[in-house]
């Protein structure tokens, strides 16, 4: 639900030097009720743009650093541009994109799979587009799937018996394998909440974007598929087929086990702190995505139909194009 409102005071201060026409402009509260960030949509004189306030330094860099990638990974109506920033409050001002969020839109089958198509097309060009990678940042990479190993290994000891057998043996090898595969794996800039909350799609014009860039940062790119892996394929193998497609290349085996085995992970700590919270929707989700990666198929990559058009917007990069590590 939005509501009209202001901008805090401190705040609109700020944005007044960025934006003409704030002394009649109409602002809604746009912000995702369970977020941190806050968000505003403020109509005014020159069109539309957004504001977020963030909650940490850390989430206002990631945002002002995604923008940055995204000028050189997108074309320019794929994402909004930064308008204006402010580290002190932080804050920053965000140019407004055509479409509505995908999440909740009513789509017919075949649009739905084409937005997917497009989602997968255009997470492929954010990968390929090369960033440094500092040892730092590659040191931080490994830490974070070490510390989700543990996670996995700590929720089974604690939660063993309510699992199958199966599942144990799924959260077992996620705590056993993740460390290793994960060196063996592509490291890219993701986007680190990939998912339709973060799609635009303009039905009249056929226009989809990418938005919320606070998330992203270095890491496995196979992680940027793993809301879809267990959130949206198991129950749509259309919708996978059409992702893949358009993302252009067939995941690796490696690539493929490692995202069965993350997905397992994120599935298993839903299902922990849904039983910690006597939360039924987590239980629910937990359990779901659980049963679905024990018997998870491998992800094919679909061959496009003969005489098929490129997606929308498409632009490949060349077979050798990889990101850049800094030392």
């Amino acid at each position: 639900m939005t509501n009209a409102v202001s901008l805090p005071p401190d705040l609109h201060q700020r944005v007044v030097r960025h934006v003409t026409g704030m002394e009649t402009a109409t602002v809604t509260d746009v912000s995702w009720p369970r977020g941190d960030s806050r968000v505003w949509r403020v109509s005014a004189d020159h069109g539309e743009v957004f504001v977020k306030l963030y909650p940490s330094a850390e989430k206002y860099e990631r945002e002002v650093q995604g923008c940055e990638h995204a000028v050189r990974a997108l074309t320019a109506d794929e994402a909004p541009r930064l308008l204006a920033r402010d580290p002190e409050l932080p804050a920053v001002v965000l140019s407004g994109l055509p479409g509505r969020v995908v999440r909740g839109l009513p789509l017919e089958q075949d649009e739905e799979q084409h937005v997917h198509r497009l989602a997968g097309d255009l997470l492929r060009r954010w990968h390929d587009s090369p960033e440094p990678i500092s040892e730092l940042e590659h040191e931080r990479v490994m830490a974070s799937v070490t510390a989700q190993a543990d996670e996995a290994a700590m929720i089974l000891d604690r939660l063993g018996g309510q699992l199958s057998p199966a599942e144990q043996d799924l959260v077992r090898d996620a705590a056993r394998d993740l460390p290793g595969l994960a060196k063996a794996l592509p490291l890219g800039y993701q986007h680190g909440d990939y998912s339709p909350r973060n799609w635009l799609w303009d039905k009249a014009t056929g226009h989809h974007s990418l938005i919320d860039f606070e998330e992203s940062a270095p890491g496995l790119t196979v992680e940027d598929l793993v809301w879809s892996c267990g959130a949206a394929w198991p129950t749509r193998p259309d919708l996978r087929d059409a992702f893949l497609a358009g993302y252009g290349r067939p995941l690796s085996q490696a690539e493929q086990r490692a995202l069965v085995l993350l997905t397992a992970r994120l599935g298993v700590s839903y299902l922990n702190t849904g039983l910690t919270k006597t939360d039924t929707l987590l239980i629910d989700r937990g359990r779901t995505v659980l049963q679905h990666m024990v018997g998870a198929p491998p992800l094919t990559h679909p061959r496009p139909a003969p005489g098929a058009a490129p997606p929308r917007g498409a632009r490949r990069l060349p077979a050798h194009h990889h990101v850049r590590r800094r030392a």
